[in-house]
């Protein structure tokens, strides 16, 4: 009846049955999580937008917890050259001539800087040159026109200048192959130490770089474009770029490569890719050995600090002679500008409006101050190890714990881990990504808690579908709530059994067409169930028109004994509406009204209940020799004429109960004797007078019966029948009157114990 229901191994002990439907129903939330897991994992690997966002983020949050701290002025190594607003207003607007670029620089120089780098490209010739001039200006003479005709050219001015300082031109990165160069470009060598990195440099097509005149005199060439993140945002700066199969240093290292005088910049990698650049070494000036780490596509993680205005000298107080001597000396400087119509605007995780050259800066001072973000390429193993570890022990743990306890267990493995990443943030400046692992993890326990949820709810659906048929709604509901209570595969356990049958039903359905009879049948089967369901019991099975039921399971039920019987006498109330109601039918069909008279066994004692049957089918039910009894106790109802037959367990289990003993009796197929009584009614019943006085004089009958004091046992067989009171036991003092006359006639043995052997069953 409830085939399919339930699957486990057989036990006894109540203690086990949670963890072993647990193992028996958990397999498909751990596949779930695991194919979750197993996502999460591929996707980080695969690293679209979203996640490498998600990720950036996380690491953009702690700069501006923290960003870096902007050095004093003193120890900036970096200045920038700003054509502001005031410098375009005094000296005219962008470009500038050439000889006006090459006094600045000269200046700057003068000044004691180091190097001067231009975070811009001077791809045309300067429209401004003398020759320019005898083109486009109207109405020279002739004498003007040739004196200007064999001045040098702004850009042969420039480039004159450029030689005799340490200057850094800038190039572009051109996404577009123009082919306007019949040169190859010039660039810094770039030496290799590990396996090749350039397949992951990003590449440009074409370079927009400087008029070869310019170009050719310059100490050095660095690539100035920025690519920011998909969300507008430089985080990372490349190192080196990749153009017709070639490396190419960005405009910072190129300016610090210059500044510590090395020919020749270093790639360091492995198999994973780029790990760091090198562009001093040990023997040249401070910082030695200098070298940037980079991710294996050869980024660079500035730690960008605030941005700072006190890097910035108007490019008019270098030209006119105001400029603060000490913000020149000894620094890198990079011409770029902040004017609003140049503006070469960025972000940045600290600045959300920032100047494109101050990117530049900021790196360099980085550098400087060995403040670059590390972000090593075995760091993400240990990302894998965190999501796939904490992954495995979710899966593991949620279905098994309490959701209580695992979302203690998450918040604090969470929290460990944001704390560990803040750690190596704040204190080892390294990025190590735990946002991804931690939202994988979130979703990875909420799945499981739903699947958990949605497994209970069904396990519940399933069980009000089971057993709504065979348990009253309210055991139903107390079930659904704890399915734990359920003893599933086999629990041996005290319980009571009822089987109840109708006397003469063979004749009763002889009446009746299949139809009829399956009417019939329903009408006699639907009360009886609702008093056994009333009752807290549990209907086993129909059998025609005999019903099995018990008690104490699949619930627990401490009164299961008194409710069973309080369900017998209710039973038999309901045959008299039954009865008047098929009376009237019969009356009405013509018919000979046959009543209904049901007998009623029960039998209290241990028993194994729990699913029985096949692999193919089986029912949930009960199993035992006890069950036996009661079976058989229902079947010697006929014997002695009465309605219920209770066997000793049961009666010394509800002993208030209005119980007759009737005998001692040897049921066919047991070796034993047993007690047998009969229920005449409930507690109240027990203590009413009528009831107290035919039970003294039935015990006095059973006790001379059992002493062969024939006569005295005729008599209170007499004194008993007239005590009735509407018991109606005429069947069974007749059935004693017979025995006690036998007996008179042919005394039994000396060995007699007043046990009575039933034939059949």
């Amino acid at each position: 009846m409830l085939k399919g229901l339930f699957k486990r191994p057989k036990t006894a002990r109540k203690s086990g049955r949670r963890s072993g439907r647990r193992r028996a129903l958990i397999g498909i939330d751990r596949w779930i999580g695991l194919l979750l897991l197993v996502t999460a994992v591929v996707v980080h690997f695969w690293n679209p937008a979203p996640v490498e966002i998600l990720q950036v983020k996380l690491f953009d949050a702690y700069q501006r917890l923290k960003p870096r701290p902007i050095p004093e002025t003193r120890f900036k190594p970096v200045t920038i050259i700003d054509l502001d607003e005031g410098s375009l207003s005094e000296y005219g607007q962008w470009p500038w001539p050439r000889t006006l670029i090459a006094e600045l620089v000269q200046k700057t120089m003068s000044q004691g800087a180091v190097l001067v780098a231009f975070d811009m490209v001077f791809a045309e010739p300067d429209r401004m040159s003398p020759k320019d001039i005898v083109k486009n200006v109207i109405g020279l003479d002739q004498e003007t026109s040739d004196r200007l005709a064999h001045l040098p050219s702004n850009d042969l001015v420039f480039a004159d200048v450029i030689k005799r300082g340490r200057v850094v031109l800038g190039q572009a990165g051109y996404r577009l192959k123009q082919r306007k160069h019949t040169t190859a470009p010039i660039g810094t060598s770039v030496a290799i130490r590990g396996p090749d990195p350039t397949p992951y440099m990003p590449e440009f097509p074409e370079l927009v770089r400087n008029i070869d005149t310019i170009e050719q005199a310059a100490a050095g060439r660095g690539i100035f474009s920025l690519q920011p993140e998909r969300d507008g945002i430089v985080r990372r700066v490349q190192a080196l770029f990749r153009h017709e199969g070639k490396l190419y240093p960005t405009l910072t290292v190129e300016m610090l490569r210059a500044a510590f005088g090395n020919r020749t910049i270093v790639a360091f990698s492995n198999e994973a890719g780029m790990t760091e650049i090198g562009v001093a070494s040990a023997r040249q000036f401070p910082p030695k050995g200098l070298k940037i780490p980079t991710d294996r596509r050869g980024r660079i993680w500035p730690y960008f600090s605030e941005s700072d205005e006190a890097k910035y000298v108007p490019a008019r107080d270098i030209l006119n002679g105001s400029v603060d001597p000490a913000l020149l000396k000894g620094k890198l400087t990079i011409l770029g500008t902040s004017a609003v119509g140049l503006l070469d605007v960025r972000s940045t995780p600290v600045s959300e409006i920032i100047p494109g050259v101050e990117v530049h800066a900021q790196i360099i001072e980085a550098a400087f101050t060995n403040s670059f973000l590390l972000r090593p390429n075995t760091i993400e193993l240990f990302e894998y190890l965190l999501m796939i570890g904490v992954g495995l022990l979710m899966i593991w743990l949620v279905p098994r714990a309490s959701a209580h306890w695992t979302a203690l267990l998450f918040l604090v493995i969470a929290g460990a881990a944001m704390g560990t990443s803040w750690y190596l943030f704040a204190e080892q400046r390294t990025l190590f990504d735990v946002g991804y692992s931690v939202i994988t993890i979130l979703l990875l326990y909420t799945l499981l808690i739903y699947l958990g949820y949605a497994k209970e709810e069904n396990e519940r659906r399933q069980v009000r579908n089971a057993f709504s048929h065979y348990l009253s709604p309210a055991m139903v509901e107390k079930l659904a709530e704890d399915p734990d209570q359920l003893a599933l595969g086999g629990e041996n356990r005290e319980m009571t059994m009822l089987f109840c049958d109708v006397r003469g039903f063979t004749t009763i359905s002889e009446q009746y067409d299949a139809s009829g009879l399956t009417q019939l049948i329903n009408r006699l089967l639907t009360p009886l169930t609702q008093v056994i369901l009333n009752c807290q019991g549990t209907v086993d099975k129909y059998m025609g028109d005999c019903i099995m039921a018990f008690w104490n399971a699949p619930l627990d039920d401490p009164d299961h004994a008194r409710n069973a019987c309080v369900a017998a006498l209710e039973m038999q109330r309901q045959m008299v509406p039954l009865n008047d109601s098929l009376a009237v039918d019969a009356e009405r069909e013509g018919r000979v009204f046959m009543p209904f008279r049901i007998g009623v066994g029960l039998n209290t004692g241990d028993a194994v209940v729990g699913n029985m049957g096949s692999e193919q089918r089986f029912d949930y039910s009960v199993l035992g020799d006890n069950v036996n009894l009661a079976s058989r106790l229902e079947g010697q109802c006929k014997t002695y004429g009465t309605d219920i037959l209770v066997g000793e367990n049961t009666q010394a289990a509800a002993p208030d109960m209005a119980f007759l003993e009737l005998d001692l009796v040897r049921l066919k197929g047991k070796t034993e004797a047993n007690a047998v009584h009969t229920l005449l009614g409930d507690a109240e019943e027990a203590r009413g007078d009528g009831f107290r006085q035919l039970a003294a004089a039935h015990a006095q009958m059973l006790a001379a019966y059992r002493a062969r004091d024939w006569a005295t046992a005729r008599a209170k067989v007499v004194e008993a029948r007239s005590k009735q009171n509407g018991y109606n036991l005429d069947a069974y003092y007749d059935l004693m009157m017979e025995r006690i006359e036998d007996f008179e006639a042919e005394p039994p043995p000396p060995d007699w114990d007043g046990v009575y052997v039933a034939e059949t069953k």
